[in-house]
């Protein structure tokens, strides 16, 4: 067929201020065809001169019926001409359209060419190569009268993370795919909250696809393809080339509760719960060096958008690594490794060049603590991190590893479950139980099970770490309730 799936389902008309568009005359179910046209003009792929390329569409044209000549004629010109053969392929270049999937062949379509770019909210416009046709399928359900709907300030947070996506580059598939993947679940978001299920939006299921097959994890990459073949048959047809590649991967991973699924399928991290003490090992709150914003662009990850030109950082973030070495000539300059055992520069670019640390804590073996660390490019140095406020850092006396170890005992023996916490002395629960005086997070049901936790347990250690009241705030910070910067001491804030 040449035009629609059935005739009286649109009409296509001028609608004020847009020029020739599509316009339902009834109803129009998401994922229905719209239009199947065949090429009227095609241009060839190969480059031809000017002049035999004028040559072939004068002879397609004058091959055309004479109402299909008078429609060609009418489409709008942007191009300057002398004569019939310059008028036609001013035309053609201004109205062309893609005439095959790879490659550089294009075509005039008498309808599609016509049709308003603006109905691409609500209508996806596509090249089928199996069917050799210009399709194009409704989006969503569309009303009559529906011509088109404005595209929404979404939009231009999708295409801000397709910049910061393409910055990453194959970095963020094999480096940081984590962050990679939180990318495309934001992008999926951003579609579904519009209700725009584009090509865009299969394309960003086939990205979070080929990130998941890249790193060896078959099964996501199956249903991100399920989930691509499924938006490509409502916007490109079941018949497309995308939908039937991409619904050969297609399986059943519908084991899990769909919400419980959707944090699996994403590597979403689980939120923390009200009253939850801060785990140090969560990597959202406490990035490794892969992980961290980088400084040159905007990462929607840890910062949300207030206007055109001011970004605010959506929660707080603190970056953990220990001192391996250090020295100072212009600048203290630090090598720290971090959580995933990698080694980064760190230096002082505060007002005091470094000299605002105790010396005493500048020690191999000790661990720092960087508020809004970001990762930076040095010119004279591998990347690392630039340190420019003093308040923004803590050095604390043990090393990275033992602390590690202390953020997994403290929730343990510190959190209430259902009414009942975990003794530190004989790992009991119970309701009534005894806190700690000195520190406040560890607790025990006797004085017998204080002295076993204090001399076997390591609490006598970990209680004179805990009276930092700056490590213990760590634990009992909300993390995730950005009113403004803070800084150590953990009660000032900017």
């Amino acid at each position: 067929m040449s035009g629609l799936a059935s005739d009286q389902i649109y009409t296509l008309q001028d609608v004020p201020g847009k020029g020739k568009g599509l316009v339902a005359i009834k109803k129009i179910s998401k994922g229905t065809r719209i239009l199947s046209e065949e090429p009227t003009i095609i241009i060839p792929g190969n480059k031809l001169k000017i002049e035999q390329l004028q040559i072939s569409i004068y002879q397609q044209v004058a091959a055309l019926s004479e109402h299909q000549q008078r429609t060609f004629l009418s489409m709008h010109n942007i191009h300057p001409y002398r004569d019939a053969a310059e008028r036609y392929l001013g035309i053609v270049q201004t109205n062309s359209l893609p005439a095959e999937t790879d490659g550089d062949k294009g075509a005039v379509f008498l309808k599609a060419c016509r049709i308003n770019h603006a109905c691409d909210n609500n209508a996806q416009k596509s090249w089928n190569e199996k069917i050799k046709r210009h399709t194009v399928h409704a989006l969503r359900d569309i009303d009559k009268g529906d011509e088109s709907q404005e595209s929404d300030r979404r939009l231009e947070e999708i295409h801000r993370l397709d910049d910061v996506i393409d910055q990453l580059g194959t970095e963020g598939i094999l480096v940081s795919p984590l962050r990679t993947l939180s990318y495309f679940d934001q992008q999926v978001r951003l579609y579904k909250e519009q209700e725009r299920e584009d090509v865009g939006f299969a394309q960003a299921l086939v990205n979070a696809a080929q990130l998941a097959i890249a790193n060896s994890d078959l099964a996501r990459g199956c249903i991100f393809a399920e989930r691509a073949a499924s938006v490509w048959k409502t916007t490109l047809g079941g018949d497309s080339a995308e939908a039937i590649k991409h619904g050969a991967l297609a399986q059943d991973f519908s084991r899990l509760e769909p919400s419980d699924f959707e944090d699996w399928i994403w590597r979403r991290e689980k939120l923390k719960k009200p009253g939850q003490l801060a785990d140090f090992r969560y990597r959202a709150t406490f990035p490794g060096c892969n992980n961290l914003p980088h400084e040159n662009h905007i990462d929607p990850e840890f910062y949300a958008t207030v206007d055109e030109f001011t970004h605010r950082p959506r929660r707080h973030w603190l970056f953990l690594g220990e001192i391996v070495n250090f020295g100072s000539l212009l600048r203290l300059q630090m090598t720290i490794k971090e959580v995933d055992s990698m080694t980064i520069p760190l230096f002082f670019y505060t007002e005091g060049r470094g000299s605002e640390l105790e010396i005493s804590l500048i020690q191999k073996g000790y661990t720092v603590a960087i508020l809004y660390a970001e990762f930076h490019a040095f010119a004279f140095s591998e990347p690392g991190i630039r340190l420019e406020e003093p308040i923004h850092i803590k050095v604390f006396p043990l090393s990275l590893d033992k602390l590690l170890a202390l953020s997994d005992r403290v929730p343990k023996f510190s959190m209430e479950i259902n009414g009942t916490r975990i003794c530190h002395g004989c790992d009991k629960q119970a309701a009534s139980l005894n806190k700690c005086a000195t520190c406040s997070l560890f607790w025990h049901c006797s004085r017998a099970c204080q002295s076993t936790g204090w001399n076997e347990k390591a609490h006598k250690a970990d209680c004179k770490l805990l009276k930092d009241t700056d490590l213990n705030r760590l634990f009992s910070l909300d993390w995730d309730d950005f009113k403004g910067h803070i800084g150590f001491p953990l009660n000032s804030v900017q």
